[in-house]
């Protein structure tokens, strides 16, 4: 089912490794393609264009868009006790781990009466996309909602997308979370069309255009927040899953496999790849793969994704060699099954998840952490999801005339060698009747 790549005793470059276990390029390449045009048709024929690419991909026609109050309510009261309280605990541990991530704010002192305030504006709205497609994620409503409001976001818009199964309305167990946080703005619309009409906004909904986008989503969804960059801020692009796990032979090939496993559930895309020394962990784990991955409810799904080009066991000479394959990689998720996890090595991961007691199921409901993570190697650069996603740092600049005179030679020097002399003219207009 997992193809086996032997890497040892070659040497690598970083190119090397990153050919080794291709991602689906040729696919993301489409889905740009269409996204730009999904994004391009909302943008000029609003409401028209959402409802059209509803019945086109959700097979849903004459719904509430915009979703009546009475629906979120609804969905509420009906929630199952079980679900409500694991949303409850997962929002409580968002909410500290996101809380710390706002810095305070700071005053410097440059010089005598010269002053730099830092503080870190929140964006003043939101727009929050939550799948609904081959699954529901509740979760994300959490990790994206939680973030928000912890940096002060005061309008927070949601959307996913409505479900045939519902009579069109959102997913309700998506509408009560909203509902639980507090987000009464909830749009019944999915896809790249949904990216463009909170980058554009949609009159006729009452829909305003937002400041930033975040959220995880297929490759649609990843592909039109690039198209719509520049016009309104976004988070990673947190396309189809990854996970990259490096053991040795102290690892669990039990756990390894299905942590594999629950991750090829996502999507047909899915990235799983076993980093190994040992030859008889690879072999047990494909055997492990291989029985419990034919008796998950989602067996075909799973099957498609570790049987891809993106998924593989790269058996490697050592750990050093494990290293460099996973930081030229950049997983969404990381985890370490070795005795000694050196994570200072394993320096570019969305989120690395230590020891066998730690997987990424965990991450993805009750860690505290966020699971909204970057993924096509824009870990290299790219942070998971934070408060700090909808902060902007901005410098409050406050000098007294003492202060000011103590540089003005200098600036003026600076303007004068840039050609630039009305910059040292206001300097000098300050200190002239």
């Amino acid at each position: 089912m997992l193809r086996t790549l032997d890497l040892r005793g070659r040497a690598l470059s970083p190119a090397d490794l990153l050919a080794a276990v291709p991602r689906a390029t040729a696919a993301r390449s489409e889905a740009l393609e269409t996204a730009a045009r999904l994004v391009e048709d909302v943008a000029t024929n609003g409401e028209t264009a959402l409802r059209a690419q509803a019945e086109q991909f959700d097979g849903v026609t004459g719904h509430d868009i915009r979703v009546p109050l009475e629906h979120l309510d609804e969905a509420l009261e009906r929630l199952d006790s079980s679900v409500r309280e694991a949303l409850e605990r997962a929002i409580d541990r968002v909410r500290v781990a996101s809380a710390v991530q706002v810095p305070p704010p700071a005053t410097t002192k440059v010089g005598p009466g010269a002053l730099i305030h830092q503080r870190w504006q929140p964006v003043r709205r939101v727009g929050v996309y939550v799948p609904g497609g081959k699954a529901v994620y509740p979760s994300s409503v959490v990790m994206n909602v939680v973030p928000a409001q912890a940096a002060g976001v005061q309008q927070i818009a949601l959307a996913s997308p409505p479900q045939r199964s519902e009579g069109g309305r959102v997913h309700p167990v998506i509408l009560a979370a909203a509902r639980l946080l507090g987000v009464t703005e909830v749009y019944a619309m999915g896809g790249a069309g949904a990216i463009g009409a909170f980058a554009f906004g949609v009159p006729s909904l009452g829909l305003d255009a937002v400041d930033v986008v975040t959220g995880p989503g297929n490759n649609f969804v990843a592909a039109a927040k690039r198209v719509v960059a520049g016009r309104v801020g976004t988070d990673s692009e947190a396309g189809a899953t990854e996970i990259l796990i490096v053991a040795d032979d102290t690892a669990d090939a039990r756990l390894v496999a299905a942590d594999l496993i629950s991750q090829a559930e996502h999507d047909e895309q899915a990235s799983a790849v076993l980093v190994t020394t040992s030859p008889s962990l690879a072999d047990a784990v494909q055997i492990e793969v291989a029985a419990r991955a034919a008796t998950t409810l989602h067996a075909e799904r799973i099957a498609v994704a570790l049987a891809g080009p993106q998924s593989a066991i790269v058996l490697v000479d050592d750990l050093d060699d494990a290293v460099e394959f996973s930081n030229a990689y950049a997983p969404e998720h990381l985890e370490l099954h070795l005795a000694d996890p050196m994570t200072d090595r394993f320096v570019h991961a969305g989120a690395v998840f230590v020891g066998a007691h730690s997987p990424v199921s965990l991450g993805d409901y009750l860690a505290g952490s966020n699971h909204v993570l970057p993924t096509g190697g824009q870990a290299r650069y790219a942070a998971g999801l934070s408060a700090s996603t909808f902060l902007r740092p901005q410098q409050i600049i406050e000098y007294d005339q003492a202060a000011l005179a103590e540089v003005a030679d200098a600036i003026v020097a600076l303007a004068d060698a840039e050609v630039l002399p009305a910059h040292g003219e206001a300097v000098r207009a300050r200190f002239t009747a």
